[in-house]
């Protein structure tokens, strides 16, 4: 009989592409280690919400009926498929691993969780969205209110909505740091997302302010919205007042012709003062919600300059050249200091340090601008001798 462990089970994961060199042993859970017969070992396990089961058997020669058989001894109802050897280009399931022979095989369920049946059926609406409106009641199934995201369905479940009353966002206000008949600059302050990810919008966003200045793209979740911050990231942002200078703000930037200007507090200090770092980024398939530096990715290059260090954390100016979801906050991860307080690819902190400063731009009559809005007070405190 073989000993498995969770680190082995991560070794595994790893050489089927399914876990990377962030992945630790930890986020392999709920190991349970079974003997079918003397001469093989099955584990059972959950790895990033999925249940899966790895065989150790050197009988099975790819015989995956056979190898199905020894998992249907824990589980004779279970469903779903063996994983194919990426590194094998005879398309073979069997993958050698110290010496012995492993399966990999994921299971399908027919049932599945309550919020991604719902974010599946509707994918212009988040799933966190979802999770909202099931916590306060307004989804129903098969005609019964639901209040658990976990609620399990099947494809046959009759899903209803109740729409609640369109918020009243009339109150809320941000700062406006310049306006005229064709664009509006505002300085958006951390916590606010830019606009909804669906139709049912139950938080203000920047684009439920624009919309009070705009015609352009009034009857979307977008409106007066050329381009986006984060939710966490603060700073300045321009908007469209009408189709025309909506038209010609997202030439510019689609053509990099605008300029701009970030300040990040990191966690650590970089080894080089100054930097250019070129290297293309894509989505991580194996957690969509994230991007990482991929050689099949699309071109990012960030500029940046350490302004000031201490003991713990470093200001660093950052200098985009392009625009990539996340490009800051992965190129800081990448060189091995994460950009504080940001959640994803780094450490939480009461907020992400990361402030959009300034934006240089081209407006309508051909008049360039530099818009800019001050640091804010979190990252001054921690460097409080420092002048922008």
């Amino acid at each position: 009989m073989v000993k498995v462990s969770s680190r082995d089970i991560l070794d595994v994961l790893r050489r089927y592409e399914l876990a990377g060199d962030d992945n630790v042993p930890r986020n392999v859970e709920n190991v349970k280690i079974t003997h079918p017969n003397p001469i093989n070992t099955l584990a059972s396990f959950r790895y990033s919400g999925n249940h899966l089961y790895l065989l150790l058997d050197d009988t099975v020669e790819d015989d995956i009926s056979y190898a199905l058989n020894q998992i249907k001894t824990k589980d004779s109802n279970v469903k779903g498929e063996f994983l194919k050897n990426p590194r094998d280009t005879s398309t073979t399931y069997v993958m050698p691993f110290k010496g012995k022979e492993v399966y990999l095989f994921e299971v399908i369920s027919d049932k599945k969780r309550l919020d991604s049946e719902l974010a599946k059926r509707y994918p212009e609406t988040s799933r966190s969205t979802w999770q909202k409106h099931i916590n306060a009641g307004n989804i129903k199934v098969n005609g019964n209110v639901i209040t658990s995201s976990k609620h399990e369905i099947t494809e046959n479940d009759k899903i209803s909505i109740e729409n609640p009353e369109t918020p009243d966002f009339k109150d809320e206000k941000l700062q406006i740091v310049y306006i005229d008949d064709n664009v509006i600059v505002i300085n958006k302050p951390a916590g606010v997302l830019t606009h909804s990810k669906g139709e049912l919008n139950d938080e203000f966003t920047v684009a439920d302010f624009f919309r009070r200045y705009t015609t352009y793209h009034i009857d979307t979740n977008r409106p007066g919205i050329v381009h986006r911050l984060d939710r966490d990231t603060s700073g300045v942002m321009i908007g469209a007042r009408n189709d025309e200078t909506a038209i010609s703000l997202q030439k510019q930037f689609a053509d990099r012709k605008t300029k701009k200007v970030y300040y990040a507090v990191l966690d650590g200090k970089p080894k080089l003062d100054s930097a250019n770092i070129d290297l293309p980024i894509g989505r991580n398939p194996k957690k969509p919600s994230m991007f990482r530096v991929d050689v099949n990715g699309k071109t990012a290059i960030t500029k940046y300059t350490v302004i000031d260090s201490n003991h713990r954390y470093s200001l660093v100016k950052l200098q985009p050249k392009t625009g990539r979801t996340h490009q800051l906050r992965v190129h800081m991860k990448y060189i091995g200091t994460p950009i504080l307080g940001d959640k994803l690819y780094g450490k939480a902190a009461d907020r992400m340090y990361l402030h959009a400063f300034s934006l240089e731009v081209t407006i309508p009559n051909g008049v360039r601008r530099t818009f800019s809005t001050p640091l804010p007070d979190e990252l001054c405190k921690l460097f409080p001798g420092v002048k922008i």
